[in-house]
């Protein structure tokens, strides 16, 4: 891309472009950079790693204490005696089948929830008010109904006997005609 931005130059400038030849000369230029840094990174952690080899262990619990300090935390030593450090905690130690402290909505969420289903429990037996005003409809019902099947069939039965008689009055119109 082109030095100067997407618009140009400042005042009038030509564009100025760099050359496949810089731009190679360059790159070979931090490869080489980097590899240096390599080698005496590498140097330095084999020196490093024979250091701690020949330590003891009671060293390592001091390197438990001792963690990484990210920026000016290393170079300035803070007593704070308000300041808890985090411990890493193992999978051993941590307790999943404790006691587990609930939440106030989470309390309140379960307490809910059984006290609904005591409900549906009572009036599914028949105790709640609710449940006894149903039980008193469908009775009404019921008998609403018994007494319609009841009436249906007087009518059907008085209905079969009006055609019973009307054909043996039929039946004696045409004995009497003969």
């Amino acid at each position: 891309m082109p030095k100067g931005g997407k618009k140009g130059g400042h005042k009038g400038r030509m564009r100025t472009y760099t050359s496949p030849e810089e731009i190679d000369a360059q790159m070979k230029e931090e490869k080489e950079r980097k590899k240096k840094e390599e080698e005496e990174g590498a140097a330095v952690n084999d020196n490093q790693s024979e250091d701690k080899l020949t330590a003891s262990g009671s060293e390592d619990s001091d390197d438990e204490g001792s963690e990484k300090r990210k920026g000016v935390e290393g170079l300035i030593e803070i007593e704070n005696p308000n300041r808890v450090a985090q411990k890493a905690k193992k999978v051993t130690d941590i307790e999943l089948e404790g006691p587990k402290q609930l939440s106030r909505r989470e309390r309140e969420e379960i307490e809910k929830q059984k006290a609904k289903e005591r409900y549906m429990k009572m009036h599914l037996a028949g105790k709640t008010d609710q449940a006894k005003a149903d039980l008193a409809r469908l009775a009404i019902i019921r008998k609403q109904r018994e007494e319609a099947a009841r009436k249906k069939e007087e009518e059907r039965k008085a209905k079969e006997a009006a055609q019973a008689v009307a054909t043996a009055t039929k039946e004696l119109h045409t004995l009497s005609l003969k």
